[in-house]
Formats: C-alpha cells, structure tokens, sequence
C-alpha cells in the first residue's frame, strides 16, 4: 500500500511540473513573438513586464527576467528620449533577480549593453564611470563563457566606434567580429536560449571591409 502511495505522489508530482513548465514554454513563446515584433517603447515596456510577471510567478527561472531586461536594452538604443539611468535601474534590478537564480555570461551582455547606453549619454564625462562598467562586464561574462558569441560582438562594437588614437578602429575590431561570427556558426542554443547577434555581426563585418 505504501509503494502504492509512493507511486501515485511521484506521478502526481511529475505530472504537475510537466503542466507547469508546458505552461511556462508557452508563455515564454507567446512573450518572445512579442519581443520580436515590438516598435515602439511602449511595446517594449509591455513586453518587459510580461517577462517579469512570468519570472515573478515561476520563481525558479532567470530566463524571464533576461528578457525583460533586453527589452528594455532595445527600448534604450531605439529611443532616444529614454532616460538611460532611470533604464539602467531597472535593468539592474531584473538582472539581479535572474542572477539570484543563476549566474551566467548572458546576463553580463545585458550589463555591459546598459552601462555602454549610460556611457553614450556624455562620453567624455561618463567614460571613467560606465566606459569600465561595461569593459568590466564584457570580462566578467567571458570568464564565466568564453564561447559566448555575443560577449564578443558586444566587444567588436566598443572596438570599432573607439577612436584609433585610443586603441579602437575598424581594423582593430574586425578580428574580434570574425571569432564572434566563427561562435555563432558552432553555437546550438537551447530552446528559448538567447541566440540574437549573429545578423548584427555578419553586417558589422562588411562595415570592416
């Protein structure tokens, strides 16, 4: 009788986390499409929160927060009135959520993103704060993976629009977007796995030519 309870709990149990994390996919699914198809920053915002929500009610997963984090990046480059440290705030309150559950080198190219944006606000002011922020962050990530594609397209970029006197130029990033696009041809995303940046380097590399 007791090897029949037994049996019946450990169904049960299997068969609740097989709804919850069907139902997860598919939310995750539906929140990606929406990603993918946002134009404006309030699209982004929308999406963004959808993430979190999911995050917040699954508890266990980084992937959502990651999400919600990254739409609220594109919503910092798309749209120049975004105030960018009020942005960079939040950003740094989803990753630290996602980071909470699991740290990785992803969550770092959302980082070195965020802190590049506060940068670009006044550059000359701002590199010795958030220049090393980002610098710090691109680092940090490759330690955890250093076959992450994206630590390396994120690297190319800073490289290419560095002024030559200062170590950057084209020609100084090109081999960087070359290894990133070597990475990104070898890399087998999980599903619903971060897999954005392999169009973005392949155009960079004919701006390199």
């Amino acid at each position: 009788m007791k090897s029949l309870m037994l049996t019946v709990t450990m169904v049960a149990t299997f068969l609740s986390t097989y709804a919850q994390s069907d139902k997860f996919t598919a939310a995750m699914q539906k929140s990606l499409a929406m990603l993918d198809s946002a134009k404006t920053t309030q699209d982004l915002t929308t999406v963004s929160n959808a993430f979190e929500r999911i995050g917040d009610a699954e508890k266990t997963q980084w992937l959502p927060y990651y999400y919600a984090a990254l739409a609220l990046t594109n919503s910092g480059w798309a749209d120049p009135a975004v105030d960018k440290d009020k942005n960079a705030e939040k950003i740094a309150a989803l990753l630290d959520k996602a980071e909470a559950i699991e740290k990785n080198a992803e969550l770092y190219t959302i980082r070195n993103m965020s802190a590049t944006q506060q940068m670009l606000v006044n550059p000359q002011e701002r590199w010795q704060t958030y220049g090393q922020q980002a610098s710090s962050a691109l680092q940090a990530g490759m330690k955890l993976d250093p076959n992450n594609p994206r630590l390396y397209y994120l690297q190319g970029m800073s490289l290419f629009n560095r002024p030559q006197q200062f170590g950057g130029g084209k020609d100084v990033a090109k081999p960087v977007f070359e290894k990133a696009e070597q990475l990104f041809k070898a890399e087998q995303p999980k599903p619903l796995y971060p897999h954005w940046g392999q169009k973005q380097t392949e155009d960079m590399l004919e701006k390199c030519k």
